[in-house]
């Protein structure tokens, strides 16, 4: 499994075309999980990169990370709002390690302050969830062709052209 640090290092297109999705949406992301019954749950959620990983934390009690704390995988999607792909989207999939670690929960309250204001410092966190990236891909319209770059551990980065 790859942190984000390493997964940038080895997928630095689909890391590129996810960082630059994810701030023009200011951080809105799609979350699917699985529901208990085995179903899939998307639901809307603010990833945010901190100390060089991506963190999938928020509302405690959410259905959400009450899906995440049963079973670890999921996948992340930047918001699609421009049907033509003119800037392109990408899907990153994994597993979250939910890390209790009060010092790094109140450096991020601190820092989540500082940033836009939002003030969660001295509360404790339900989950704190490290993304760990399993497999990631990006697709974006060059020249009317759809290309799609896909990436998987100990594997580079590849382009398929669809016509």
């Amino acid at each position: 499994m790859t942190i984000w640090t390493d997964f940038s290092t080895q997928a630095p297109h689909i890391a590129a075309v996810f960082t630059r999705r994810h701030a023009a949406t200011r951080n809105l992301c799609l979350l699917a999980t699985l529901r208990s019954d085995g179903y899939p749950r998307i639901s809307p959620i603010e990833p945010r990169f901190f100390e060089d990983r991506l963190w999938i934390v928020g509302m405690p009690n959410t259905t959400k990370f009450r899906d995440l704390a049963r079973d670890p995988r999921f996948c992340l999607h930047t918001a699609t709002v421009d049907t033509e792909l003119t800037d392109g989207d990408a899907k990153l999939w994994g597993v979250v390690d939910d890390v209790r670690d009060k010092d790094l929960h109140q450096r991020f309250a601190a820092a989540l302050f500082d940033e836009i204001g939002l003030d969660l410092r001295g509360q404790e966190f339900d989950h704190f969830y490290a993304a760990e990236v399993t497999g990631a891909s990006a697709v974006e319209i060059n020249e009317g062709t759809l290309e799609v770059t896909v990436w998987k551990p100990g594997e580079r980065e590849h382009v398929v052209r669809k016509h």
